[in-house]
């Protein structure tokens, strides 16, 4: 009863442990009855099968990048007026453009180009400046109140799914690590198929090795069927 139980997909891996713990609780073979081997089968099996299949890491990361894009864009848009109407002089309300453009310069004109943490930082501390009674006045007075809400808007939608992206992966790494439990539940097939290639010729148990060997050899075919499935897993 030989196998290569690391060069099982982690799918052939559970339905084998699955097929192995079903034979041996079938009542077909009163030899393995309440066998502490079984158990520990059980016992591994179930941790893996709760975490095989999850993601190691929380997948938010496209919403983050999205969600970075649009108050990137929100960002610049409202640079970039200010930026352009400070340069007319003939234009209404020039100058407040001009100061409002500085209150920009102050906090750096190139947040877009930082990390995430970096630009959140900066970003919080520029929304608060433009908050102020005189700041917000000015930008009322250039008609950019939605402009400015739309670019908080957009920030603080970025903060909440960076925050739900960092709980999410903590989450997954409180979990035991999937290939720890994968080399628990191989080790415990392991002794399992010893103790049946130890007993195989002893009396009631010559059919329940025989029966289990098939489920192995199932096993193995299934393995050698699929190309991918010839390379060493290290989920």
């Amino acid at each position: 009863m030989k196998i290569s139980l690391v060069r099982l997909s982690t799918k052939d891996l559970a339905t084998l442990a699955q097929r192995i713990i079903s034979n041996a609780q079938s009542g077909k073979y009163p030899v393995i009855s309440n066998h502490p081997l079984v158990s520990a089968m059980q016992t591994s099996y179930a941790a893996y099968d709760e975490v095989y299949t999850k993601q190691i890491y929380s997948g938010k990361g496209v919403d983050v990048a999205q969600a970075d894009r649009e108050r990137d864009v929100a960002y610049k848009n409202l640079k970039a007026f200010l930026n352009g109407y400070r340069k007319l002089p003939t234009a209404v309300n020039q100058q407040l453009a001009e100061e409002l453009y500085q209150v920009f310069k102050q906090f750096g004109l190139g947040l877009e180009r930082l990390s995430y943490s970096s630009q959140t930082a900066q970003m919080k501390k520029l929304i608060e400046e433009l908050e102020r009674s005189e700041n917000a006045q000015k930008i009322t007075a250039l008609s950019l109140t939605a402009a400015f809400n739309e670019m908080k808007s957009k920030h603080e939608t970025f903060e909440q799914i960076f925050a739900d992206q960092a709980e999410a992966n903590a989450d997954l790494r409180q979990m035991s690590s999937a290939s720890a439990i994968r080399k628990d539940l191989e080790e415990n097939l392991k002794s399992y198929f010893n103790l049946l290639t130890a007993m195989k010729n002893v009396s009631g148990w010559e059919l329940f090795y025989s029966d289990v060997n098939e489920l192995v050899k199932a096993a193995k075919n299934s393995s050698g069927n699929d190309k991918e499935n010839n390379q060493p897993k290290s989920e």
